[in-house]
């Protein structure tokens, strides 16, 4: 949970990352009837932040590093499906629990939903309105380049989409033809450059640094054609080995070829970082950079701070009055459910007395800084021997108000965030000494180092 003590800590603090995300441990399921969960959508919403999080399971292709792939991309499929999810978006919206607030941010992802048809996505969009959305809402579709035509462009502007997040992982053709990706370099930038020339909305880029055959030089380029593509954000996500993936495969039978080990990943990511704040990017995340201030990153900061968010779709997550929940991901038990007029099959979960605290602590340093004064006295001066464990392996730095993530402490986030959930566990500081005096408001907070 500390890190190594090494005079290297960007390479050597801890093996892997083994995982995107951190929590506390496990949840607790909740055995919750029918007639409990319609009285849920009865009551009104206590939250202070609320965003809606929707989920399109389809794609036309896998990806190479993915182990999430659902279901393929058939047009009549994703139609039935698209019909059933917007029925119930409406259904949702004219509820007391729907209406009592307003949300201020909107995620469609996958899956690749730009693989719906524009008619499908004009409707989606129509649902989507019918919930109180504030008027700075962020909404945003998630999606591939390819397929995105200028026709479904034109139809999510219009239905209010004004934030765009493409996965393009890297734009060496060779790169992305090994990563089962569509389109060469040439084509992924024309239609940035297409998509960002009259700024009428926000397009953010995905990079992934690790692909095979993604050396150096190669990841150099990717970082000079991310900033001159003319997007208004990116994201540099480290590639996890996970199992179930044709990577996974193609390592085990020995295919798989050259690609990064784990010291040349720590250097990409600091090459990647230093070059773009250099270029005047800010910094929103440990992972996210923005190059403008209309690139807010919204939901992926309420996210992290724990804000309520209302999961819609066969494999979505979020969580409903304090209760976590999450979905199926089975097709047909999903729509069996909703023609039954029944919860959709999934977990829900008994409210996690932590919450607030957990995502102050996770909010906090997925932006690469905790401001202490946030947090209870009692709490950092529990904390404290981890800090400064920090602070002594190269990881962070600590002031009178603040913990601040070295660049090492960044790339290792989410190791730290386990670290640090595992030193509360084994170390638990209850009672009102742990529980943070407000919410923290964390999607209008922005790191400013």
């Amino acid at each position: 949970m500390t890190g190594l003590c090494t005079p290297d800590p960007l390479t050597f603090a801890f093996t892997a990352k083994t995982s995107a995300h951190a929590s506390r441990g496990a949840t607790v399921p909740l055995m919750l009837d029918d007639a409990g969960w319609q009285a849920w959508w009865q009551q009104e919403s206590e939250a202070q932040e609320r965003a809606l999080y929707i989920h399109v399971p389809f794609c036309r292709k896998r990806c190479s590093f993915c182990n999430f792939f659902e279901n393929g991309a058939n047009p009549a499929r994703m139609s039935r499906y698209m019909a059933a999810l917007c029925d119930t978006l409406q259904r949702a919206a004219e509820s007391p629990f729907g209406q009592s607030r307003p949300f201020s941010a909107v995620y469609v992802g996958g899956g690749t939903p730009t693989d719906m048809a524009a008619g499908d996505l004009a409707r989606l969009a129509h649902a989507i309105q019918r919930f109180p959305l504030t008027a700075d809402a962020e909404l945003t579709l998630e999606g591939r380049l390819n397929g995105f035509d200028d026709e479904k462009w034109q139809t999510a502007l219009a239905g209010g989409f004004n934030r765009f997040s493409f996965g393009v992982q890297s734009f060496d053709t060779r790169v992305r033809q090994q990563a089962a990706r569509f389109d060469d370099r040439e084509t992924v930038l024309a239609r940035l450059a297409a998509l960002t020339r009259h700024n009428e909305a926000v397009i953010v880029a995905d990079l992934i640094f690790g692909l095979p055959g993604q050396d150096d030089a190669l990841w150099r380029q990717d970082i000079a054609d991310v900033m001159a593509s003319g997007v208004h954000g990116v994201d540099l996500y480290q590639l996890i080995a996970m199992q179930g993936t044709h990577l996974d495969r193609a390592q085990e039978k020995g295919r798989l070829g050259w690609a990064a080990d784990g010291q040349q990943r720590a250097a990409m990511y600091a090459y990647g970082a230093h070059t773009l704040e250099q270029g005047d990017w800010q910094r929103l995340s440990c992972s996210h950079w923005r190059r403008t201030d209309a690139e807010q990153s919204r939901y992926n900061q309420m996210a992290k701070w724990g804000a309520e968010i209302l999961p819609f779709g066969a494999g979505a997550g979020g969580n409903l009055h304090g209760h976590g929940l999450m979905y199926g991901r089975d097709l047909a038990s999903w729509h069996q459910a909703l023609t039954a007029g029944v919860r959709a099959p999934g977990m829900v979960m008994r409210p996690n007395p932590d919450a607030r605290l957990d995502g102050l602590l996770r909010g906090g340093l997925d932006t690469g800084w905790l401001a202490l004064s946030r947090l209870p006295r009692a709490l950092v001066s529990h904390l404290m021997p981890l800090f400064e464990a920090w602070q002594r392996h190269g990881l962070a730095r600590l002031s009178a108000d603040r913990l601040a993530l070295t660049l090492a402490g960044r790339f290792w986030n989410v190791n730290l965030q386990a670290g640090l959930f595992e030193y509360l566990q084994a170390n638990p500081l209850g009672g009102e000494a742990a529980a943070p005096a407000a919410y923290p408001g964390g999607a209008r907070h922005h790191s400013p180092v």
